[in-house]
Parts: structure tokens; sequence; C-alpha cells
């Protein structure tokens, strides 16, 4: 593995880990909100051993990345990151999206001329999601603002919201998502104002938020009918954001798409069952961004 630094739009710079040979089939892995490219290390591990050359990145405002003076952090923002690091690679990528990942990977397909990847992988987010689940996820975001007291106290947060995974015995790989102030409290390793950026996300103005969330299906929607790439979207199966309506939403909308539904996992697939998540990666990246050609 080694860590890298790529400069992206608006004149910030991403860090990455590459696994694996850089002349293998490229993967792009996108996180989610609140996350880092510590999230898919396993993942990335099995992947580049299965031959695939894997790139993890941090977004923008995320982990060791840049954050934006500017707050922007809407999906194209994102998107035109994601559109900057491509020009890495010497072929079209397969993308692995999680959720702000995949939106920002629907927006970069969106606003590009010509096709940009090999293969999507969208995790746990449609266009159609629900907005109660997209609520859940924001208050958990924006809560505990003034950080907390230990790892401890941090875990038993993370346990009380994602009740899907067990909690760790040790907390110390919370560091991973946890930076210390000089204070000894704990905070997010993330840029608070990712939330508080967006239209009614702060607020509680719920006609403004409703309409951000539209934009934000619209360009999802418009990216993916803009792309010829093969889709799987993996699902958590007790997801709170993509419900079985969203999933039918999607398969009417791209009726070629494949989709996995993960049993036992919740909105952190990837987190909550990583075998399974990987299993379904690397299968479907088998038959569509084949290894060595």
């Amino acid at each position: 593995m080694r860590t890298v630094e790529i400069q992206a739009a608006d004149g910030l710079y991403l860090v990455g880990d590459e696994w694996g040979d850089p002349s293998n089939p490229p993967v792009l892995m996108c996180h989610g909100a609140g996350q880092n490219r510590h999230a898919w290390k396993s993942s990335a591990e099995i992947l580049s051993e299965r031959g695939w050359f894997v790139t993890t990145l941090d977004a923008r405002g995320h982990g060791d990345s840049d954050w934006s003076p500017e707050h922007k952090y809407d999906s194209e923002d994102i998107g035109r990151d994601i559109a900057a690091v491509l020009k890495r690679f010497s072929s079209r990528p397969a993308i692995v999206g999680a959720s702000m990942g995949g939106m920002g990977s629907l927006a970069a397909q969106r606003a590009s001329q010509s096709q940009l990847y090999k293969a999507v992988v969208l995790v746990d987010i449609t266009p159609h999601f629900d907005m109660e689940g997209a609520r859940k996820i924001i208050d958990f975001m924006s809560g505990n603002p003034d950080g907390f007291a230990d790892l401890q106290e941090a875990a038993d947060t993370i346990s009380a919201y994602n009740p899907h995974r067990a909690r760790p015995s040790n907390p110390s790989g919370l560091t991973r998502v946890l930076q210390q102030r000089p204070d000894g409290r704990w905070i997010w390793k993330w840029d608070p104002t990712y939330v508080t950026s967006k239209p009614g996300f702060d607020t509680g103005d719920q006609s403004a938020l409703a309409a951000h969330m539209e934009r934000v299906s619209q360009i999802m929607s418009e990216g993916m009918l803009s792309t010829s790439a093969p889709i799987l979207l993996v699902r958590g199966g007790q997801s709170d954001l993509v419900t079985p309506e969203a999933v039918k939403s999607f398969l009417d909308l791209v009726p070629e798409a494949e989709f996995v539904d993960v049993a036992g996992t919740g909105h952190m697939v990837a987190g909550d069952d990583n075998d399974a998540f990987t299993e379904a990666v690397a299968e479907f990246l088998s038959r569509h961004h084949q290894l060595f050609t």
C-alpha cells in the first residue's frame, strides 16, 4: 500500500491509498459522508490481491484531504474532484461509490462529454433515497459538535446509531475517524460545514432540505442515464436510506442494472459485513472489468 497526494478541483489536494500493481485494471473507491479512505481497507486489500489496482480516496473535507475554504461540498463538487483524479489512470477505472461517493460519481459522469467508467458500483445510494433516512444520517453527523470526552464515549454514540455492527472491544480504531483537540476532546475527522453548508440541513427548514434532496436526486438520475457502463447497486438489507421502493424505482430507471441485497447490514454496508460486500463487488467486477484486459 502506498499513500499518495492527488491534486483535485479548486486547488485542493486529496489523500489516497494505492493497493496493488498499477498495470492491473484500476478501481477507484469513494467513501460516504463522514467516512474516509480507511473504510475500504479490507476490501482494497482483497481486491488488489485478486488482480485489481485499487485507489481509496479521502474526499474533500474528510480524512487527511484538504477542506474547502468556500465550503463547496455539493455532489457536483465531489464529482469535479473525481473527474480530476481519473486523469491519473491510463484506462477507464471501475468506480465504487458509497452514498456521497456514489452521488459524486454520477455527478461527474453527468458533467462529462465522454464515458468515465468501465463499471459502476453504487453502495446504498439511489436517486430516490428516503428523506427520513437521510435526516437520520444528517442528525448523526451534526450531533456532538463539541466532540467526546474519550473514545469510549464516541464508541457508545456510534453503537447507538449503528446497532447492526458489533461494538469493538477496543475503541482505538476510531482514531481513523476522530482526531484529538488540544483540550483532549475527540472530534470528527471531517469538516462540519459539509453538513451546515447545505440548504435546510442546519436550520430544520424542511422545504429547503426537500428541494436540495430533489436536486441531488435529479443529478443522480441524469448521471445514471448518461453512463453506458454496467451498474451494480449494493444495498444494506436493513438500510434506512435505500428502501425497497427506492430499489424498484432504481431498477425501473435502469432496468439493465444489477442489484445485490446484503442481509443484516445497514447503510454502512462494507463495515457491517465486509466479506459479503467484497464478494459481491469482486463477482461483478470479474464479469465487467476483467483482469488483464
